[in-house]
């Protein structure tokens, strides 16, 4: 299975601005189905519906519990599958973190490093995050050697973070 991360419309079976309810019903044909604050419009409990597949999960962040606003996927887990989450043909999650960063610089994107394991691309809105809930490799750095999950929002997700430079 290869899920391709396309910044800033979506990934895979998912473009964002797709409905609450089918992104349930696409969300059920990867695993189980968890939905978090159903319904809620309220800006800090928003909804959330989240894939359960026995490899990976994939966390739906709903804008307004009408449509999809981001997604957020997490590492896969070794298993059956081979599952790959790729981002302009680089497998994402067995690329070592700091040489990915490096691989999307040097193709002209902007990466900001504004906060300790985290790693964004602002106007294409892609986040990177190295911390782990659990043990993992570690690079020299002593940081996990592998991002642990992406975000894929709008193109405007993180844009207020350059205001911030």
């Amino acid at each position: 299975m290869n899920l391709e991360l396309d910044p800033p419309n979506g990934i895979t079976g998912f473009p964002l601005g797709m409905a609450a309810e089918d992104v349930k019903t696409a969300a059920a044909a990867l695993g189980r189905v968890k939905v978090v604050n159903d319904g809620s419009t309220a800006r800090f409990r928003p909804m959330r519906v989240t894939a359960l597949h026995p490899q990976f999960e994939i966390v739906f962040h709903m804008e307004n519990a009408k449509t999809l606003r981001a997604a957020e996927v997490w590492i896969p887990r070794p298993g059956p599958q081979d599952v790959t989450v790729s981002f302009r043909d680089i497998d994402v999650f067995r690329t070592p973190a700091l040489h990915l960063v490096e691989h999307l610089e040097n193709t002209g994107l902007t990466v900001l490093n504004n906060e300790p394991n985290h790693w964004i691309v602002p106007r294409l809105s892609l986040g990177l995050t190295r911390t782990a809930g659990h043990e993992v490799p570690l690079d020299v750095d002593g940081e996990p050697l592998y991002f642990q999950a992406v975000l894929v929002g709008p193109a405007d997700y993180y844009d207020f973070l350059l205001d911030e430079e």
